[in-house]
Order: C-alpha cells, then structure tokens, then sequence
C-alpha cells in the first residue's frame, strides 16, 4: 500500500511510538491500545521508524486486522488500523474516548478474608494435575471475553457450567481431590496477564519478532500444531500489582460444587518471571529481571496466603520451565515453552535463581498445603518432540524447596526412574504420574497397580499421592486428549489405587 497525503477517516484512539521498532516493543504498545478498542475500531499509530513501513503491514496481515491508510511527511509516519476489518465499523459499538490504562504502583491492600478449613488430603490420594478438556462452548466464550465481545459476568457464569461439568466427570471416576480444571484459563500460566494489573494478554504471533529467527520459530510452531494465534502471552506495561485474586475465585466457586477437597495450580514464580521477562520491558517497568522477580514474589505470597484461606487443601505451583534449563541442550530439540522464550543464564545459575524465587513465595506458609509440580512441556501428544531427561540434574535444588510435595511426571520413559526420587526430603510427600495423558491409549489396571505398588515400596503408602504426568488441556485450543480418554484415565488409577487400601 502507498502512503497517502492524509487519513480520509479519524482515528478513535491514538499513540505516538516514537523510534521504536517492531522487534523492540513497538508491537507490545499496538497490541496495549488496540486491544481495548471494539470490532471496527480505528487506531492510529505515529512512528519515525523506517522499518515499521513494512513490519506493520505484515503485522496486521498476520493478525487479521486492516492497514487503512499511511502517511509519510519529513520521516515521521502515521498508520491508520482498524481492529479487524473496516466492513466492520458500522456495525461497532461507540469507542471510549482514550484508552483505559491502570495505574502503576502497588494496589490497595485486600481485606483478609476469614479463613475457612481445608479438608485433608488422604494417603493414596488421586488427583488430576490441573487442566481439563474445555468444552468448545467454552473456548468459545473465552475467546469473545479476551476480544470484549462478552462481558465478565456472563463469562464467568458459562465458565461456572464448564467448572461443573469437569468436576462432575472427576468424581465419576473416582478421584480423592478435584480440580476445577482450569475452565477459566486460556491456559496454565498465561492467564495470569488477565487478572494482573499493569499485564496483558498478547497473542503469540506479537513476539515473533522478538526471537532471533522468526522465521524458525514460526515454523516450529506450526511442525509442533501449535495454533500461535490463540495461544496467548503475558506482556508487562507496568508495575504488577494485585488488586482482585488470581484464582482463589476458582477454589470459592470450587469448593461450592464439591465436597471433596480442592486443589489449584498457580504459576511459579521462576515460570512467571521467565515469562514475563522479555527484553522490550526493562528500560519501560523493570530495569532488571530480580526486580521484576520481587514483584511477581510479591503477587503470588498475597494470592497464596488468600487461597490457604479461601480452603485450597492444597495450592501445586508449576514449574515445568526447569526442565527446560537442564534438558534443552544439544542432545534435544528446542522446547516449546511460553517461559522458553526469554533468555536465560547458565544452567546452575537458573536453579538457584528459581530455588530462591520459591522458597521466597513458601517462606511461612504450611508446607502440609503447598506442592511443586514439574513436568517436561505437555503441548502436543506427540512424544518425540518433547524434552527428556531423569530428574538427577534437578534433584539437588528441588530437596532444597521448602514445599511439603512433589508432583512429578513418571509414567513416561523420558523422565527415568521413579528409585531416583528417594533423593527427595523424608517429609515431604511424593505425587508420581502412573498414567500418561499424552498416550491415548488407556493403561492397564495392573499396569498402573505395579507403578503404585512400587511408589509405595519406594515413599510408603502414606507419602504417596497418585495423578497422570500432567494435565489433560494445557492450552485451551489444544486439548492433550478427549474428556472422555481423560476421565477413563483418571478412574483406571482410582481402581488401582483401591486394591492399595483394602
């Protein structure tokens, strides 16, 4: 498209990007005003970068949204983008004069709530890892509430039927401790932008011009059926701070559906800050990754401490990124992780920075309730791409996390011996995964009896906690398996595991 003399249509909403590219955080502020804007509405972008002449139109190509017109005068730029297609404007509702932006700083204290009892957690007790099938009803909402086109109160009343519907099929099959299967997220850790202040959600396509190769990467994506324009990443305009909870509204509406005990996975803090980390925010919110850490510590103590009181039995946080540190050498592919794709330290340093991100978030809390799940990425069924390696690397910094359980994927061959586990604490308890939710193929009850039979000869019957070596939907568009293959999977471990306690 050529450059025009002037705009034949005024913009609703309207920044300056100054000499910012595309690579180096320009997109992340497109992506912050445009967001906001309903179907049809009109943003300009001012901009002296002479690359952006050809990385915007690329950019809205990729994007599904509509390059209108461009100005050119003395170097500096204007770009005219209408948020999906123009055809749509009439029909758009009125756009907001300027876009929202909340504040900076740290949020107002919440009231502590009145603490609640938890119910305990049973010996042999099995559980599913967290995420569950979506509905496509679901997923459908989802995608209308990230986009405006649906209000919270209705998403969160069609999420509440998904909610009921997943723990309905956990209980069918017999589990000790439900989930509310993550009904809610768009997926395991990135949800997090939506409920942070001073956070988005961007989808992934926004960030390929922040890797090296692009091109590479894209490629990958699609080799690895990777959907980039729905999977969806955090992106950092500001302090974080927390003014409404991250997900002890899932354990409320949980545990009022229930009366099992209840647990919920939360990001971990190395996840989320390896995440968050991009190297666009520093000279923006955080003018170092250990500041930006100090934050994201911060947010998850104050959502932690809310979900012990709101009755979580036990609150797993995820940190399936450390496998990344220690196993994507030159012996394996690169790993397809959202926290993968920040730069990182040498592999030692990256341990000890996330032992002490952790231990920060569980300094003082009941390590009875608290529990570290880690995993090898569980983002497509296919197990020739997925990282591999046993758990000797990590174990000597996992045995210095002061949590009170592991929940560790051991049903697959890639992660080795479950003996190796013995290096662990004596007080704390061990999950080990006795299905794999990456095989479609159901396992055999005494297939999955043996695999107890040898925890129990390992921790003992009143350590051991029994679960699939991760969940069953890590993304909400790209389900691990059907409903159904994850309900006979979790009641093939509910009957084995009964032989145990007779």
């Amino acid at each position: 498209m050529e450059p025009v003399t002037s705009h034949s249509l005024s913009p609703d909403v309207s920044f300056d990007g100054g000499d910012l590219d595309c690579g180096n955080g320009l997109l992340l502020l497109i992506r912050r005003h445009i967001d906001p804007l309903p179907r049809g509405g009109l943003l300009e972008i001012q901009s002296r970068e002479i690359s952006v002449d050809e990385d915007l139109p690329a950019w809205c190509r990729l994007t599904g949204n509509e390059l209108v017109s461009w100005t050119r005068h003395n170097g500096q730029r204007s770009f005219l983008v209408c948020k999906g297609r123009l055809a749509e404007r009439d029909a758009a509702p009125t756009v907001p004069a300027a876009v929202s932006v909340q504040p900076s700083g740290q949020a107002t204290p919440r009231e502590r709530r009145q603490p609640v009892a938890a119910a305990p957690v049973p010996a042999l007790a099995v559980t599913g890892m967290g995420s569950w099938p979506r509905p496509r009803w679901m997923i459908d909402a989802m995608h209308a509430h990230v986009e405006g086109r649906l209000p919270e109160t209705a998403f969160h009343e069609t999420a509440d039927d998904a909610v009921r519907l997943a723990i309905s099929a956990q209980e069918k099959a017999g589990v000790d401790l439900v989930t509310d299967g993550e009904q809610r997220r768009d997926s395991y850790a990135s949800f997090v932008a939506s409920r942070l202040d001073n956070c988005q959600l961007i989808p992934l396509t926004d960030l390929l011009p922040l890797v090296d190769d692009p091109e590479a990467f894209a490629a990958e994506l699609r080799a690895l059926d990777i959907p980039a324009g729905d999977v969806r990443h955090p992106a950092v305009f500001g302090r974080l701070s927390r003014s409404r909870p991250l997900v002890a509204h899932e354990v409320d509406f949980a545990r009022s559906v229930t009366g099992k005990p209840v647990k919920v996975a939360l990001p971990g803090p190395y996840l989320l800050t390896r995440t968050m980390w991009m190297e666009c925010i520093s000279d923006r919110a955080y003018g170092s990754r250990e500041a930006l850490a100090a934050d994201v510590v911060r947010v998850l103590r104050e959502e932690l401490a809310e979900l012990l009181d709101a009755g979580a039995s036990l609150v797993q946080l995820d940190e399936p990124v450390l496998s990344e540190v220690v196993f994507s050498g030159a012996k394996n592919k690169r790993s397809f992780m959202c926290g993968a794709l920040s730069e990182s330290l040498a592999p030692d340093q990256e341990l000890d920075f996330a032992r002490d991100l952790l231990n920060a978030v569980l300094d003082g809390m009941p390590m009875d309730r608290t529990a570290l799940h880690v995993c090898r990425g569980n983002w497509t069924p296919d197990e020739s791409v997925a990282l591999s390696g046993d758990y000797a690397p990590l174990l000597p910094m996992l045995a210095q996390v002061k949590v009170g359980a592991y929940l560790l994927e051991m049903c697959t061959p890639r992660a080795g011996d479950v003996a190796m586990l013995k290096a662990l604490p004596d007080h704390a308890r061990i999950g080990i995964g006795v299905v794999n939710q990456k095989d479609q193929a159901i396992e055999t009850e005494d297939a999955v009896a043996a695999r107890i039979e040898r925890g129990i000869a390992l921790f003992g019957r009143d350590r051991l906690l029994l679960h699939p070596d991760c969940g069953f939907a890590t993304f909400a568009d790209n389900p691990i398996c059907s409903t159904q293959v994850a309900q006979d999977k979790l009641r093939v471990i509910a009957r084995a595991a009964q032989r145990f306690r007779q």
